[in-house]
């Protein structure tokens, strides 16, 4: 968890801006590891691969005939799925730019991919208010081989980490599968659930709520350890995570603007409020999995912007 000298500060010199797509961007996600790619998909059908170090469009993947709500990228970088309108989840090939699987199953569009620890299996969640898991070694895969069916509502967000999967709903539930135990813990958070992302321990789960709040919740009693708010989230599926090393809590708003919090006394990092970034609602933000000072996001004006710090890069401060 956070450590006792305080969180690093948030990413927040403009890097560059990638402007391949036309449409809003929905989704976009770090490689694993050290590796120096990003994937994004947006309104415009496609999946892009970018290299966020020069700001160019390395690939272009075509397949979706409606808009790419996730991505998921597996460990070793050689696969990702992705969903949206569809209905299907994409299973593709990241070189090739070939797609190995298409897997059919939901009666609504996918909000939400994710693969376990080895990419044997892959959940999807959906508008139809299902989890479905899907078996990535059988051969010839149709139908899942687990169906989650507890939500009442479109599941918008999930989560696999070791034994658990975590999912946010527009129920208003965030609901932890403890796989390994066969149990189910439902917590109510009163609005609707944009997004959930666990701690590495497991022990703790920061949550999204329509109700303009960022949650972080204790996952054994189900109970609020902070809250974290200033920023604008009402209509708008919204994405927060944690900054370097779980010191800190990020989320984008509806006015884009990216909000920063401290992890241990919940106050606002930096100008509060933060400076407008992106002319629309910032749909995702994502921190780099292992460097310090790098961070991107997604908006609904069609651009991904990367973000460097002081150490990192001489940039625009905004």
């Amino acid at each position: 968890m956070a450590p006792s000298r305080g969180p690093p500060p948030t990413p927040r010199h403009l890097h560059l801006t990638l402007e391949g797509h036309t449409g809003p961007v929905h989704v976009v996600r770090y490689a694993k590891g050290a590796a120096k790619y990003i994937l994004s998909g947006g309104q415009d059908r496609t999946v892009r691969l970018f290299n966020p170090d020069l700001g160019t469009e390395i690939k272009t993947y075509k397949g979706h005939g409606y808009e790419v709500l996730s991505i998921t990228v597996s460990p070793d970088n050689s696969k990702f799925a992705s969903g949206g309108g569809d209905r299907s989840v994409f299973y593709w090939d990241v070189t090739t730019g070939q797609t190995i699987r298409r897997l059919a199953g939901h009666m609504g569009r996918i909000n939400a991919v994710d693969f376990n620890a080895d990419a044997s299996v892959l959940a999807s969640g959906s508008y139809d208010g299902k989890v479905n898991l899907w078996d990535l070694r059988a051969q010839g895969v149709r139908t899942p081989i687990q169906i989650l069916d507890d939500a009442r509502d479109s599941v918008t967000s999930l989560s696999v980490a070791s034994n658990l999967i975590v999912t946010g709903s527009v129920d208003g539930h965030v609901r932890t599968y403890d796989l390994r135990k066969g149990e189910l813990r439902a917590d109510y958070l009163g609005y609707p659930v944009t997004s959930v992302l666990p701690t590495v321990d497991l022990q703790t789960v920061l949550a999204t709520v329509l109700d303009s709040k960022v949650l972080l919740m204790d996952d054994s009693a189900g109970t609020a350890l902070a809250t974290f708010t200033g920023h604008r989230n009402t209509e708008y599926k919204a994405r927060a995570c944690f900054g370097h090393g779980e010191a800190s809590v990020v989320c984008g708003d509806e006015d884009g603007r990216i909000w920063a919090w401290d992890l241990l006394d919940g106050k606002p990092m930096g100008a509060n409020p933060p400076p407008k970034v992106h002319k629309k609602v910032i749909t995702w933000v994502e921190q780099h999995p292992v460097q310090r000072g790098e961070m991107v996001s997604a908006s609904g004006d069609g651009t991904i912007k990367v973000w460097r710090d002081r150490a990192t890069n001489i940039g625009t401060e905004v």
